[in-house]
């Protein structure tokens, strides 16, 4: 199996598990909620029914308290009757609030009140009977008073009021029963889902786990070989690389030494001139015209016909191209043996100030921003450690250059900023100068390599050389810039850089 495979397996299983403890708790919440409810409906048919019996027991507890005190004449079978009679129909009443939901014990129950009203009257006229000792009177009432079949169909009511009440107890009671079946089953099944997953999921993750090891174990023996390598080949570049700056020393300096020599046999051949013109003058002139007089001065120009004329004009020409192509190659060299000493010298990283560092090169160029019109605004701008040396470097030439390609006839502008994210520090250098065609954004950067028009001094060395710094100081540099709208280069630069993650390419 994959290691993404298998990552997107335990994340499926994980996501199984989470759905099943959900749809378990919701689930069991439900039919908990329904067992509840279903014993709920249990207890409440229990209390009508209690209720329903108890009415009756009060009924018959008023009943037996009229004969008693009938019998007896005495008055505590009249409290009891009172006591009675007062608690018939508030039991009636609460049953009636009891059996709201079901209309047909509510039909059963209001006939029920209105014959227990009727037994109760009929019974306070029997004890008012007895009350005036019309003893004889109050048993006749009894013996042809129809209160017995009061009492029978009131019995009879109740009766099927309990039955009633039986049969929604055994609905209710099997309701409840199944509630809580199931909400037992879904719990268990459930808990067993979850432990399946678990097992499945914890045998995975140790898979996962051993194949992690295996992979971390592989990576290991591939770190040390690779750092092997990494030193054997670093080693290898670094030799090549002093190898190369030897040879550009030694190119360098042995191509000046026959420059040295052009450029003396041109400045003699430069004196040699004069010379040799006159001497064709001379040669040139009439044999019978008159002799050149002693008294000429040999530094003026020798009066020579139009022929020899052109050929002295172009004979100059040539020495002036030769002495111009001569001043660009000692340039050039003076350049390579320039970046071939910075190549060799050892970085020093201390606490700058950039702001401070940035604002000080801004005063050396000050005059020359005045005469190009142009201001130099210079942002907050973060502290950083690094080579102080190498940043004087990289924003004297991003400055003089933006002040050097401005556009003619427009007032300058130039902006530094700077700001700090995850650990670097971004500078910008913004100007509104004559700006740098897309196809030449990667060519500016290329050594002796120059973009646009080529009416500014300079080698094509600055950039590249920037660049350069710029990577050995664990950074990085690029542009972005359109043709007449200025460009802003963008240096990324690490806040604090130390000596040791310095680049292997010294």
């Amino acid at each position: 199996m994959t290691p993404n495979r298998g990552r997107w397996l335990q994340v499926a299983l994980l996501s199984a598990a989470f759905v099943v403890l959900v749809a378990i708790s919701l689930a069991s919440i439900y039919w908990l909620n329904r067992a509840r409810d279903d014993a709920a409906w249990v207890a409440h048919t229990l209390e009508v029914e209690n209720n329903i019996s108890l009415a009756l027991v009060q009924i018959r507890r008023a009943e037996s308290a009229e004969r008693g005190y009938l019998l007896t004449d005495q008055k505590e079978f009249l409290d009891e009757f009172e006591e009675a009679a007062s608690a018939i129909l508030p039991r009636l009443q609460t049953l009636q609030q009891q059996i709201r939901d079901n209309s047909q014990q509510q039909q059963a129950l209001r006939e029920i009140m209105r014959l227990s009203e009727n037994r109760l009257d009929q019974f306070r006229q029997v004890l008012e009977l007895g009350k005036n000792k019309k003893i004889s009177e109050a048993t006749e009432q009894l013996r042809i008073s129809a209160g017995r079949e009061t009492m029978n169909r009131i019995r009879e009511l109740a009766g099927e009021m309990r039955r009633e009440e039986q049969r929604l107890f055994r609905e209710r009671t099997i309701a409840a029963d199944r509630s809580q079946s199931l909400a037992a089953a879904v719990t268990t099944s459930g808990a067993w889902l979850v432990v399946i997953l678990a097992t499945i999921s914890i045998a995975l993750l140790r898979r996962s786990a051993k194949a992690r090891d295996e992979a971390e174990a592989k990576l290991l023996d591939a770190n040390l070989n690779l750092e092997s390598i990494v030193t054997e080949r670093t080693a290898d570049l670094r030799e090549a690389n002093e190898e190369i700056q030897r040879f550009a020393y030694i190119v360098s300096h042995d191509l000046r030494s026959p420059l040295v020599n052009i450029m003396g046999f041109t400045s003699e051949l430069e004196e040699l001139r004069n010379d040799i013109f006159r001497r064709i003058e001379t040669l040139s002139r009439d044999p019978a015209a008159a002799p050149m007089p002693e008294t000429a001065d040999s530094d003026s120009d020798p009066q020579l016909s139009e022929t020899d004329q052109k050929l002295s004009q172009d004979f100059s020409e040539a020495l002036g191209f030769i002495k111009s192509s001569i001043g660009k190659m000692d340039r050039l060299i003076t350049a390579i043996l320039a970046l071939n000493r910075e190549g060799r010298r050892e970085f020093r990283p201390v606490r700058i100030d950039t702001r401070e560092l940035i604002e000080g090169i801004v005063s050396t160029v000050a005059h020359q921003a005045a005469e190009a019109n142009a201001q130099i605004r210079v942002e907050p701008l973060p502290e950083i450690v690094s080579d102080r040396l190498a940043l004087e470097q990289i924003f004297s030439n991003l400055i003089d250059n933006a002040l050097k390609y401005l556009k003619a006839g427009a007032p300058g502008d130039i902006a530094i900023r700077g700001r700090e994210k995850l650990g670097f520090a971004i500078f910008e250098i913004q100007d509104n100068g004559r700006g740098i065609d897309p196809k030449d954004h990667q060519r500016i950067f290329e050594l002796f390599r120059r973009a646009g028009p080529q009416d500014r001094p300079g080698q094509g060395i600055g950039l590249a050389h920037v660049r350069a710094l710029v990577r050995r100081l664990g950074g990085t540099m690029s542009v972005a810039s359109t043709l007449g709208r200025g460009s802003t280069f963008t240096i990324t630069l690490p806040t604090k850089w130390l000596a040791t993650s310095r680049d292997t390419s010294k």
